[in-house]
């Protein structure tokens, strides 16, 4: 059985900007309903989806955290592109990584981490969601047990790289965000299962910004713009969102 692939998405409704960014093995899904819903605000949202993800596990290792952020910047100018001069972004888990990378780089109205990495003391957490990802992906595709399992065994075996470049992405983004004067907000669920949540704190702690919040949810998991309390994160961001001082 083939698996229906993802698109990026694109909702036009106002003159401000946001772009929103997946996780690791994630896809626009994660951040579909947010975009929704800033839509019916009034904000134009964009999604991505990064090289190899969307795609069986086997592609995703083809790729690397290098091409991810050209994949963010790509969607940066393509906001720019359709005439949007203040952009904000917002970002889940590496997305947010992504996002403050982008903070620093280019010029950005705002950026907002949701559920976001800053210690890779996490190797052991992310094996695990990736294997759980790869077997379900495999089970979509209706393949018998024996052969997702040896499978399995040659992905965990050939995906070391991975994780280790992600490792030294985060560390480079965690050493640069000193620099971040841009508004931040930063989401954290308190069940966070996936990441160490002092990331939280130090991205709020370390960036410069004048304009810093941060926010705990305390009944939600690592995918918190798809668990029980997203209709009030997605609210805090817009109300973020307001509090700025767009041009238009």
């Amino acid at each position: 059985m083939k698996v229906k692939q993802p698109q990026p998405f694109t909702f036009e409704a106002g003159p401000r900007a946001v772009l929103l960014l997946h996780g690791f093995t994630g896809h626009s899904a994660d951040v579909r309903m947010l975009g929704r819903y800033l839509e019916k605000q009034g904000y134009t949202s964009h999604a991505p989806i990064y090289r190899g993800h969307g795609l069986p596990p086997e592609e995703l290792i083809k790729a690397t955290p290098e091409e991810w952020w050209e994949d963010v910047l790509e969607a940066y100018r393509h906001l720019q592109e359709l005439g949007y001069k203040e952009i904000a972004v917002a970002g889940l888990s590496l997305g947010g990584v992504l996002g403050l990378k982008l903070a620093y780089s280019e010029k950005t109205k705002a950026v907002i981490t949701m559920c976001s990495p800053m210690f890779f003391d996490n190797e052991t957490q992310l094996t695990k969601g990736f294997k759980a990802f790869s077997k379900e992906y495999k089970q979509l595709e209706g393949k018998e047990e024996e052969t997702i399992k040896s499978e399995l065994e040659e992905l965990m075996a050939n995906s070391n790289h991975v994780f280790r470049d992600l490792g030294n992405f985060i560390t480079e983004v965690k050493n640069e965000i000193d620099t971040i004067y841009t508004p931040t907000m930063v989401i954290q669920a308190t069940k966070d299962e996936m990441i160490n949540t002092d990331s939280a704190s130090y991205i709020y702690d370390q960036v410069e910004a004048d304009r810093k919040e941060i926010k705990w949810f305390e009944n939600s998991g690592h995918v918190i713009t798809m668990g029980k309390e997203k209709e009030q994160v997605f609210e805090e961001v817009y109300q973020f969102l307001e509090q700025l001082d767009w041009e238009v």
